[in-house]
């Protein structure tokens, strides 16, 4: 197996709870300071990127899942003066923030990150987070959100790429709008969508597309999804990659592994899960691999079926290491506790990835300058 470039990453904790709606797992509130020490920690092990979601309004149920929410670019703002290599991915509810303001946000933590931030677009899937501000334009607005999303990264890139924007289209209509000082460097674009108008948008407006794909254990299950990605990217001849993302439940042993995993699902939270269920079925025209099917679909519930790594230190260290060898850009993590689940990635999991030795040398390198 030999080395490519495939970014690791970290989708930290913003929500309470973090991602995985259950009972049994640890529980607790999101604050700056616990993110803090999660990307800091991240970046001492050679993670090459952290990206914060927006959710505006949780799914309730026993454990309040996702109830207590910090804002994305505050938060990012924070984490980009106390880090200095790491990349720094916020959110943007492109319902609730002109893109406008957004540029000039992404423009300010870039002067405390010089070349360090990237703007994650939500289209928006769950409408109670939008109709509690009386900012939801109404169900037919699924119908057109990628065409929204694309004028919305228009006006980004006309404002971030040049200082101006004269941009009229149906949704936006600029001005002579103007924004000085420009980023140092051009900010990247990530997308998250998974149907086929969703990876349209991606790779035709974003840098980056992460998917996820059903199953345990089964790095090549992206397959399906990440070839139309790759197709896609060339028909629009840019250079589109996909983002992975993966939940990792690792230990010792495989059968320590998969008793936590077994205790976590036990105490699945059903009224949260049935909350998510109900508000992603509003969306009468789902595609199969869209994010929000995935919530009515039941597989994997209590991470919101997500993909899931779950084994010993030695297995999830050769199934990134099969993963990171597909046609990816890199791979976001998620850990039941992120603290000792990153301490475990770096010192049991990575230090045996073969994609990851040079970055393991790099580190070791530094660390016998200090």
């Amino acid at each position: 197996m030999t080395e490519r470039h495939c970014q690791i990453g970290v989708f930290i904790p913003i929500g309470n709870n973090g991602f995985l709606i259950s009972s049994n797992t640890p529980q607790y509130k999101p604050t700056f300071e616990l993110n803090r020490d999660i990307v800091l920690l991240a970046e001492k092990y050679g993670f090459e990127f952290a990206l914060s979601m927006v959710k505006l309004r949780g799914f309730g149920g026993e454990t309040e899942y996702w109830d207590y929410n910090l804002e994305s670019f505050t938060l990012m703002a924070g984490i980009a003066a106390v880090t200095s290599k790491i990349k720094l991915i916020a959110s943007t509810p492109i319902l609730v923030l002109p893109p406008a303001i957004v540029a000039r946000m992404a423009t300010t933590i870039d002067s405390i990150a010089p070349g360090r931030f990237g703007i994650n677009i939500v289209t928006g899937w769950q409408a109670a987070e939008y109709e509690q501000m009386g900012l939801w334009p109404g169900d037919k607005y699924f119908g057109y959100r990628y065409e929204y999303a694309t004028e919305y990264v228009q006006v980004l890139r006309d404002l971030m790429d040049t200082g101006v924007s004269n941009f009229k289209g149906k949704h936006f209509t600029m001005n002579d709008c103007k924004m000085l000082p420009k980023p140092s460097t051009r900010v990247e674009i990530v997308a998250a969508g998974q149907s086929p108008t969703g990876v349209k948008f991606a790779t035709e407006h974003a840098d980056y597309n992460f998917i996820m794909a059903r199953g345990q254990n089964n790095p090549t299950g992206i397959r399906a999804i990440n070839d139309g990605l790759v197709e896609a990217a060339k028909k629009a001849d840019r250079d589109v990659g996909a983002l992975v993302l993966y939940t990792i439940i690792a230990e010792e042993t495989d059968e320590a592994a998969q008793a936590k995993w077994k205790l976590y699902n036990d105490g699945a939270d059903d009224e949260a899960i049935a909350w998510a269920t109900g508000q992603a079925s509003r969306n009468v025209n789902l595609d199969q691999n869209s994010s929000a099917k995935r919530e009515l679909l039941g597989e994997n519930r209590i991470n919101n079926d997500m993909n899931t790594m779950i084994g010993s230190y030695e297995r999830v260290a050769g199934l990134l290491d099969e993963l990171a060898c597909e046609p990816i850009k890199g791979i976001m993590l998620i850990f039941d506790d992120f603290i000792k689940g990153i301490e475990a990635f770096g010192t049991k999991i990575q230090p045996l990835m073969k994609t990851r030795v040079k970055t393991v040398a790099a580190l070791g390198s530094q660390s016998s300058t200090l």
